[in-house]
């Protein structure tokens, strides 16, 4: 799919990443494509079934007999959130290219603020729950207690390195195509410690990253242990810190084209 020709390239692409999604994926595959649906704009949605032991490639398969911009990627076994939206990602043709969670937390309209701010310079635009609820013209419906450990971990993020973002486990973000290709190049944590890796590298080599107030709802059947699994999120972060003083991220995990700071930014096109 990569190499694919580029007069049939997407302007966007979304990469949802699904392990064991089969009774939640539906309802936002359908959201995605009625709200393309009426926009003048190629897209193309690729799920990425991350080793699923349920229905999930064949529910996405299914629905995507009526919505041709659907498409399953299928790794062979469970390697974890971070491999399946590296390789998703890897696999996208996009010059804009979004993540996005399975479960619709975030609504796609959301969308529209994240290339906002990409139309107006920045490489990378991060959903942000944490901005939203000091807004009153936003909504975020999160249980209480993981608002409070939320907090606490964004607080040891940025004790840790990653200064100057309130919220970076928000799974929607946006990447110019370049920018993208380029961080989940050099990427290498498969599990939810991968938000932690892109953005620290994004702060290290430069890019110019906006943090955009989302509406954000909090869906029933998450996949993510708050204590259990931020402390294994911030066991990666320590990982990762070491992994770029070693000058492990010298190297490209994937063959890419680098781009280097200061280099052709895309430009978004006329629409």
């Amino acid at each position: 799919m990569a190499g694919r020709h580029k007069a049939d390239s997407p302007e966007l692409s979304i990469v949802v990443p699904a392990h064991n999604e089969a009774g939640r994926i539906l309802p936002y595959l359908r959201q995605i494509t009625e709200y393309f649906r009426n926009q003048d704009r190629p897209y193309e949605v690729l799920v990425v079934d991350d080793g699923s032991t349920d229905a999930t490639a064949a529910c996405v398969e299914h629905f995507s007999r009526t919505a041709p911009a659907v498409q399953i990627l299928r790794l062979p076994e469970c390697r974890g959130k971070g491999a399946a939206v590296r390789h998703g990602m890897q696999s996208a043709a996009g010059y804009l290219q979004l993540f996005a969670d399975a479960d619709g937390a975030t609504p796609i309209q959301e969308f529209a603020r994240l290339e906002k701010a990409l139309a107006e310079g920045a490489d990378v635009a991060i959903g942000s729950r944490a901005l939203a609820a000091q807004r009153s013209e936003f909504t975020v419906q999160a249980r209480h207690y993981r608002s409070f450990l939320g907090t606490l971990f964004n607080a040891a993020v940025r004790r840790s390195g990653i200064r100057g973002i309130s919220d970076t486990q928000c799974g929607f973000k946006l990447f110019r195509r370049v920018v993208a290709q380029d961080l989940f190049g050099y990427s290498s944590i498969d599990g939810f410690g991968f938000d932690l890796e892109l953005l620290y590298l994004a702060q290290q080599r430069g890019y110019r990253i906006a943090e955009v107030p989302v509406n954000w709802s909090d869906q029933p059947g998450s996949k993510v242990r708050v204590f259990r699994d931020g402390l294994a999120m911030l066991r990666e972060l320590a990982v990762i810190r070491r992994n770029y003083g070693k000058g492990l991220y010298n190297t490209p995990s994937f063959s890419t084209e680098f781009v280097p700071v200061g280099a052709s930014r895309l430009a978004l096109p006329p629409r």
